[in-house]
Formats: C-alpha cells, structure tokens, sequence
C-alpha cells in the first residue's frame, strides 16, 4: 500500500469527524433559530384590534404564551419567519404572534393590515452562495468550504476548496463543480453534480519516506437541498471522485458531506 495514497489509508480520526458533525449541526440549529427570515421593516407599527394579542417565547405554537397585549396598544413587527411575526411592545416587552392574529391588527389609521404571505420565491431568487461541509473522502476526514453563482435558476457554477486529514497523508483539494437543480421551488430539491480539479496528497513521515504528490481529479455526484430559513440552507451530498494518477492505474474514491450555507 502506498503511503502516499490518501484514497485507501483509514482514518484514525472518526471519533474527531463525529464530534466535528456534532458541533456543525449545533451551529445550523442556532443559526436557524437566530435567523429571520424576512425583515418586516415595510409594517413597522400595528394597533391590536382583537381583545388580546397573545405574545409566545418563540415562532410555535408549543413555545408558553408569556404576555397578553389589550386591545387599542401599539406594537412594533421587528421580523417575519415563516407563520411568526417578533413583535415588540411600547414597554419594550417582546414576543412572538402566530399569523392569525397578526392579520387581525389595524394600521395606526384604522385601515386593515396586509400581510404578505412567503413564498418559495424568497428562497431562490439569490445570485450568491457560500457554504460550510465535512464528511468521509475515502476513509479520511474531510473539511471542505464553497462559493457559488447562479446562471439560472436551475445551473450554478460552485468553486471548492477542501482539506484532507488522513491518518498516513494530509491533503488539499480544489475543483469546480457544475450544479443542476431540477425542482428549485422545492423546500426539499435534489440536485446533480459534475466537476473537475486538482488534489494534492502530502504524506506522513514513514520509513520509507514518498513524495509528495498531485494529481487530476473528476467527480460525479448528487445530493440534496433543504431550504431553512430565507438566506441559509442545509446541504447533503454524496460524490463519486477518479484520481487520474501519473501510474498504471487511476483511484476512484467515494465522498459524502453534510454542512450548512447561506445566500444572498
């Protein structure tokens, strides 16, 4: 077994690469929480025309009602997620209010308030994107970073930078990738992934020391899209790479990843 072959050597770090996940999706589900997503700077100031506004911890209906806000007071909408609107009140108590209610309120004039209702839209109209992923590339923990453009709505163009740890080589990785995504108006969308690169393998002190080494890579993959918020997403994929070496024969590696990004 060559040592400089990062595509065959196991990784003694799974327990590192379970905890590195760990704490990524720790990061996502903070992120979704401390996200809006959509700022509600366009209804700024709504008067409560039910009997009572009910003011819950967080945007569900299983966070506590902690407040009730009486008809005739102010409230200020700060954001929008999903069905949930932040209000805060003129004592500067704030809350969350399910939909319903919110359309419910009155402009200070006394005029109905329209709400307008998300849309996929909101989601996918983003030129930009960057991102955050890490996984398995053929028995090695892998750490890889992303930018994107969108030509259309469907075809983006993604440039990859990854660092490869393995247990008897280190290495680095850069490709670009050709992205289709065939349903983008799915909160849920699948995707098709065709790229090429260059990926360098750097080995470990051994006694027999290798060179170094770099070679071409190309890959083929697929992986889905899970839309969470109006400007991040979650993202997992699964590639299938060939490692056109300079020797007899070529490598073929497989990879999966799973991280979050945001757009813009």
């Amino acid at each position: 077994m060559s040592a400089a072959s990062i595509t065959t050597i196991p990784s003694t770090l799974r327990q590192i690469n379970s905890v590195w996940l760990g704490g990524l999706v720790a990061v996502v589900l903070q992120i979704f929480l401390a996200t809006p997503v959509l700022a509600a700077g366009e209804y700024r100031s709504v008067v409560v025309a039910d009997p009572y506004l009910e003011l819950r911890t967080g945007p569900g209906r299983g966070y506590p009602i902690f407040h009730v806000v009486d008809r005739g007071e102010k409230v200020d909408v700060l954001k929008q997620r999903t069905e949930w609107y932040r209000v805060r009140t003129d004592k500067g108590m704030e809350g969350w209010v399910e939909r319903a209610q919110m359309e419910l309120t009155l402009q200070p004039d006394g005029s109905r308030v329209s709400f307008k209702k998300l849309k996929l839209e909101d989601f996918t109209t983003a030129k930009w994107e960057a991102g955050l992923l890490a996984g398995d590339f053929g028995g090695a923990n892998v750490i890889s970073v992303y930018g994107a453009y969108s030509l259309t709505p469907n075809v983006s163009v993604e440039i990859w930078g990854s660092q490869i740890l393995g247990n008897f080589s280190n290495g680095w990785m850069g490709s670009v990738n050709i992205v289709h995504e065939a349903f983008p108006e799915w909160r849920v969308s699948p995707f098709f992934t065709l790229g090429a690169g260059v990926i360098h393998t750097k080995p470990k002190s051994t006694i027999v020391q290798a060179a170094d080494r770099s070679d071409q890579v190309g890959h083929v993959g697929a992986g889905v899209r899970v839309y969470a918020t109006r400007r991040f997403l979650l993202r997992a994929e699964y590639k299938s790479y060939v490692v056109f070496t300079s020797r007899d024969e070529n490598e073929e590696v497989e990879e999966w990843k799973v991280g979050f990004a945001f757009f813009f």
